[in-house]
């Protein structure tokens, strides 16, 4: 018999990173599935605007992410404009790229605020809240490079590895709740940050609408890992089976090692650009130097 799906109607999403690409279309998919959302983002002005075409009575808050008080500000704003939090969707997220030896401290440590610290931040201080009341449910958004490594992009494929394994950690601690936890691994996307990336043969990018029907297919039917697209899983799951040798050598044989390695820094210099200041506390002059140096480099990638 097959299972009733969960109804979003009335429930209470909040959302990371929700002004743009995949949360935006995240945002839209769940307003038309009837439930209440709140937008998160950085630039305040821009989650307005995409807030006000959302309708359904979607609210944008600002929201740094990097910062715990930021973020406690925003989830205490929500519960009172909107009521307890029924889901969190963890979706903010950077993708400077370049060789790892090239790459200097300050962008490592904005992608390890941003992609993983930010994350944390959000799970500890919403769950509080959902144990108490027994329900809810955490959806974070990693990628299939939390998956694997690729050339290119090696801190940022440590903090996705971060984020799965974050997950499921967190997953096996709530065992016994009906809180729920969603890992959705996503291969590129065809967003501002995927700009400029090599396509992979036979794998095309996936559009942020297809990120947010699976992240809506979650919530209404829980499970913990989410690929995108599907087939991915199968895929993954033959790999493991060989050994590494031969999954290094189908790797190279479908371009995958060029993904991010190969990237054109040229078509990714405005999404580096805004990366970079992606962080306010980073001082200026650094960011500035951080976009110049990756933007020099042929080899970064999204």
């Amino acid at each position: 018999m097959a299972k009733e799906p969960r109804s979003l109607a009335g429930k209470v999403v909040a959302i990371t990173g929700g002004a743009r690409g995949i949360g935006e279309a995240t945002a839209r998919s769940l307003v038309q599935e009837g439930g209440k959302v709140a937008i998160g983002d950085l630039d305040v002005t821009l989650a307005e605007k995409t807030a006000a075409a959302l309708g359904g009575g979607t609210i944008a808050l600002e929201l740094d992410v990097t910062q715990r008080e930021s973020f406690a500000s925003f989830l205490s704003q929500v519960e009172e404009r909107l009521g307890p939090i029924d889901v969190l969707v963890n979706n903010a997220g950077i993708m400077p790229l370049g060789r790892f030896v090239d790459e200097d401290d300050a962008t490592a440590r904005r992608m390890v605020d941003i992609n993983l610290h930010g994350l944390m931040f959000g799970m500890k201080l919403v769950l509080p809240s959902m144990q108490r009341r027994n329900t809810g449910h955490i959806v974070n958004i990693a990628s299939q490079a939390g998956k694997g490594g690729f050339p290119g992009g090696a801190t940022y494929c440590a903090t996705k590895h971060a984020v799965v394994g974050l997950s499921e950690a967190v997953r096996g601690e709530l065992v016994d709740t009906d809180i729920e936890i969603s890992c959705v691994m996503p291969a590129a996307v065809n967003t501002e940050l995927a700009a400029g990336l090599v396509e992979a043969r036979g794998v095309k990018k996936i559009e942020p609408q297809d990120v947010a029907d699976a992240v809506v297919d979650a919530l209404k039917f829980p499970k913990f890992d989410v690929w995108v697209p599907k087939v991915s899983d199968a895929i993954f799951r033959v790999m493991t089976l060989l050994p590494r040798r031969g999954r290094e050598v189908i790797v190279r044989a479908l371009k995958a090692d060029q993904v991010l390695a190969g990237a054109d820094s040229h078509a990714r210099a405005a999404y580096e650009d805004r990366a970079s200041r992606s962080e306010p506390g980073i001082a200026p002059e650094r960011a500035g130097a951080a976009a110049d140096a990756a933007a020099a480099e042929k080899v970064e990638s999204g």
